[in-house]
């Protein structure tokens, strides 16, 4: 299928891009991978009156990782945040998570804050956000304002972000000392939307006895769902068995069936994980076992 007609502007400055979408109103979309917004035009399931790409804008196009975390502009590749070396040492869960984020040629163009605005409960990075407690900064001409990950996601392909917004940059904090991360989902194929998928962070104390175990969880609810999951391993050694994680994990979340997986084969897959993702972060908070 085609996409319905639309008018097209490719602004030079950001100020520029944020002015012609406040004279648009709610009738402008952004584009900048495109790899979500144009097959959603091609099945018509939107129908903007007008695209603002945002490619010619440099400064959106930063990925920097420093002490505090990762900070990620609107024009950061999968692919080029997956393979920077800062990135990996400050936050590894991300791209260990973008490693699953469809194909290659995808994660060439697409961009890891268009992938987190998209919402999509299946998506990767949305969870990742969610479990780590990052942010989304947006800019309209009203001005400037941050998000939290725990206000942006309303629902299936619905965020906080205003239609005179852009999301102009991705906050992710730092990995802290004795923490550990790991994610782990299961597809049909690889590449393919996730039946389930789950990241997990892991603190221990200095006798490698686990203080804190949190999961995020895509492809479960309408909404990245964050668990914590600490009572069923709190301060248990990272050597240990800790599928009571999993066990726990079973039982709250409350997954839909759909035609992709059944919801007790979801809710079996989310203990799975959990126990696997949990036991893996673990090891890593400890520097005993697999890390990214």
């Amino acid at each position: 299928m085609k996409p319905p007609a639309f008018d097209y502007s490719r602004p030079e400055t950001l100020e520029e891009a944020v002015g012609l979408l406040a004279e648009l109103s709610s009738g402008g979309k952004v584009l900048a991978g495109g790899q979500s917004l144009l097959p959603i035009l091609s099945m018509r399931l939107a129908a903007p009156e007008h695209l603002v790409d945002i490619n010619r804008i440099a400064e959106l196009d930063t990925i920097s990782a420093g002490p505090d975390g990762v900070r990620l502009g609107a024009l950061a590749r999968h692919a080029a945040v997956e393979r920077d070396p800062a990135v990996r040492s400050t936050q590894p869960l991300i791209p260990a998570a973008l490693r699953q984020v469809a194909h290659p040629t995808i994660r060439n163009r697409g961009t890891t804050l268009g992938s987190i605005v998209h919402a999509d409960p299946s998506g990767e990075m949305p969870a990742v956000l969610a479990l780590l407690g990052g942010s989304v900064t947006a800019v309209s001409a009203r001005g400037r304002r941050t998000i939290s990950a725990a206000e942006f996601f309303l629902g299936p392909l619905e965020s906080a972000l205003g239609p005179d917004e852009i999301a102009v940059e991705a906050y992710f904090p730092a990995l802290a000392v004795r923490s550990g991360t790991a994610f782990a989902e299961v597809s049909r194929r690889h590449g393919d939307y996730a039946v389930c998928g789950v990241a997990a962070l892991v603190s221990v104390d200095q006798e490698r006895r686990i203080t804190s175990a949190r999961a995020g969880y895509l492809s479960i609810a309408s909404t990245p769902l964050v668990l914590d999951l600490t009572e069923a391993v709190l301060g248990r050694r990272c050597a240990d068995d800790l599928s009571a994680a999993g066990r726990l994990a079973r039982q709250l979340v409350e997954p839909d069936a759909d035609i992709h997986a059944s919801a007790d084969y979801r809710r079996d897959l989310a203990g799975v994980l959990s126990d696997r993702v949990i036991t893996e972060a673990a090891r890593a908070a400890a520097g005993s076992g697999p890390g990214d």
